[in-house]
């Protein structure tokens, strides 16, 4: 898998069990499965929760059944899941906001990251920087001369505080000593449908969300945050081509699957090997592929040190924005 190195995997002190020689097929679940899916239905998260749990109801013989439990970015979910027993029979389903961003964001978040064992990614996609037609740039060069030629008089939209988008955004401000107005919507459907408007100017969308606005040539798309450029969007740049002080900018919206801290190796090892079968069927990879993403299966390790990496990254760009926030 790309963008899961040793070094990352040795950069935090999260931790998983020591993987041993059993084999995962040695493990079976007794009872039915919980998926807890700390997000509302109809979204990457739920749809990535219901592609597992279909295929691990036919391979383990026991239903697996998704829960949406959505609310307070992912808090709400994540707290019913630490409430159930750490015996395999429960699966979190994860993302960047949560798993990720959350631990620096709130000053007094409910978990810590060693209450998880990161079992294996499921997919990775990046943002896309879309501005209104009317905004007189054709590329990021352009776009960030024109944020500078009126400071604080152009306006972004995320889908709230916090959020992938908004820290996206945030960053790209840090780096190329922008400053725009931060307009926080409840959810990316309602900042894109203001983009489209000309209520606001530009915004880091999700590639899944907002490609088809893009197709329409109702939004331009200058980059796409991932390292890469993206099959969906081949012409559009990685920002990290477009000027010298964005080289190292990467970020990924990511969706992985959990263990509860002290489930026995054999589960992990388990639900890993199930996840990479399930990441090599064609309706899988169709589906990844049709929502602009690629797949993030890997090791139980390296899905620790991506995790890790990215809790970092975001630390980082938290703390130079002196943004803070509190559980409500």
């Amino acid at each position: 898998m790309s963008a899961i190195t040793r070094r990352a995997a040795l950069a935090l002190p999260l931790s998983i069990p020591a993987i041993t020689s059993a084999r995962a097929a040695d493990w079976r679940p007794t009872q039915q499965v919980r998926i807890i899916c700390p997000a509302a239905a109809g979204g990457t998260a739920d749809m990535m929760a219901r592609l597992l749990g279909q295929h691990l109801t036919n391979a383990w013989g026991q239903s697996a059944v998704v829960e949406n439990r959505g609310g307070a970015g992912g808090i709400i979910g994540t707290q019913e899941f630490l409430r159930l027993p750490a015996d395999g029979h429960a699966i979190l389903s994860g993302n960047i906001g949560p798993q990720g961003i959350g631990y620096s964001l709130y000053r007094n978040y409910p978990f810590t990251p060693e209450m998880f064992i990161p079992v294996a990614g499921s997919v990775r996609g990046p943002n896309v920087l879309v501005v209104h037609p009317s905004v007189p740039a054709n590329n990021v060069a352009e776009l960030v001369a024109h944020l500078k030629a009126n400071p604080g008089k152009l306006s972004y939209g995320s889908p709230g505080i916090g959020q992938s988008g908004h820290l996206t955004s945030v960053w790209f401000s840090q780096l190329t000593g922008t400053e725009g107005i931060h307009v926080p919507f409840r959810g990316a459907g309602p900042a894109a449908i203001e983009l489209v408007a000309g209520n606001i100017q530009y915004m880091w969308d999700n590639l899944s969300s907002g490609i088809e606005q893009i197709r329409g040539g109702r939004v331009r798309a200058l980059a796409v945050s991932s390292a890469e450029r993206n099959p969906q969007l081949p012409d559009v740049p990685a920002l990290r081509e477009t000027m010298p002080q964005l080289a190292d900018f990467e970020v990924n919206t990511w969706f992985g699957k959990f263990y509860k801290a002290g489930t026995p190796t054999a589960a992990v090892q388990s639900l890993n090997e199930q996840m990479r079968i399930l990441a090599e069927t064609d309706n899988f990879k169709a589906r990844v592929a049709q929502i602009g993403s690629t797949s993030l299966w890997g090791t139980p390790e390296q899905f620790t040190g991506f995790v890790n990496s990215e809790i970092a990254k975001w630390r980082g760009v938290i703390q130079r924005e002196g943004l803070q926030m509190d559980v409500s």
